[in-house]
Order: C-alpha cells, then sequence, then structure tokens
C-alpha cells in the first residue's frame, strides 16, 4: 500500500470521526453515513498534495513544543499585565521579518506558531521573498522590538532544526515547479 492511500484513508477515516462526534452518537449507521459523505467530500472537493521534504526530527520537535507554549504562557500573562495595569495601553506596530525557511509547509508553520503567540498576529506573508509581517502588541522600547525578533529567530531555527536541516533538506520537483510559475 502506497503512502498516499494510507494518507487517503486516514484523511477518510477522520472526516467519518468528526461527521460521527457531530451527530453526538456512536452507532453504526452515522459511522456508514460519515464515511459515505467523508467519499463524497473527497471525491468533490480533492485537496493538492502537499510537497514535503527532509524529515521529522523527534526532539528538536519536542523543544519547539515546550519553547512554544513557555512562549505563549509568557505573552499571556504580559497581555494580562496589560490589561489591569494603571497606565494606558502599549505601544502597538507592524514589524517585518525574513525567514530563511525554504519549505512552504514550515513557513506555515511557523506562521502558526507565531500567531500562537498572543500579542502577536501575522498580517501578510510574501511566499517569494519569505517575509512576514507581523503586528505586534508592544513595541515601546527597544528592548520589546528585540525580544520580538529573538522570539521569531529562535521559532524559526526550532523549526527548520525539526523539519528541514540543510543536509537532509532537499526542494520537492513540485514546489520547483511552483516557485517557477511565481
Amino acid at each position: 500500500m502506497s503512502r498516499e492511500t494510507v494518507v487517503r484513508i486516514g484523511v477518510l477515516l477522520w472526516l467519518a470521526l468528526v461527521y460521527t462526534a457531530l451527530w453526538g452518537d456512536l452507532s453504526v449507521a452515522n459511522t456508514l453515513a460519515g464515511l459515505a459523505i467523508g467519499a463524497v467530500i473527497m471525491l468533490a472537493m480533492p485537496l493538492p498534495r502537499v510537497p514535503v521534504s527532509g524529515r521529522l526530527h523527534p526532539l528538536s520537535l519536542l523543544e519547539l513544543i515546550v519553547v512554544a507554549s513557555y512562549y505563549a504562557l509568557e505573552s499571556s500573562l504580559q497581555i494580562a499585565w496589560f490589561a489591569v495595569r494603571p497606565a494606558g495601553a502599549p505601544v502597538s506596530g507592524v514589524l517585518r521579518v525574513r525567514m530563511s525557511i525554504r519549505s512552504d509547509l514550515v513557513f506555515v508553520l511557523c506562521t502558526d506558531v507565531l500567531n500562537m503567540i498572543p500579542g502577536t498576529m501575522v498580517l501578510e506573508l510574501d511566499r517569494s521573498t519569505h517575509t512576514v509581517w507581523v503586528h505586534v502588541l508592544d513595541v515601546g522600547s527597544e528592548a520589546a522590538v528585540e525580544k520580538f525578533y529573538r522570539v521569531t529567530r529562535r521559532v524559526e531555527r526550532l523549526l527548520i532544526q525539526s523539519f528541514e536541516r540543510p543536509g537532509e533538506w532537499h526542494e520537492s520537483s513540485s514546489a520547483a515547479i511552483a516557485s517557477e510559475e511565481d
């Protein structure tokens, strides 16, 4: 059985599980209906293949999860402090970051991690230059701006270590074709 077939079966089972969970009743009829509706969805709206290169490094991924969770907690406390402190609202702004991430998939993962950190929101992505524009809640001091860039670089470095180490990563043929079309 090919990897693509295994992925398709997994997606079908996931759609059936979601359908059954939405009905809130685990029965044979609901499961069969979920499988049928999942198959119709997969045939009517097929998703394009996502080019994946390199391999997953579990220890680096674990470090990424721990670091991202820490930053999310730290930022949540900072946002709570901004809400209750007697001073006014902090100075906010939009900062630009050029990424050295090569894979579109990892680029989107980086965007997701940055969006999970309270006080930041990715506004725009430029795929051709791998540039991200991020709204940051606190840019009132040079130290706050530097901290944002330091956090972003650390997240980027951990994503590269987890998914696209330079010695193992090569651009997939479909990604190369997509970049030629741009």
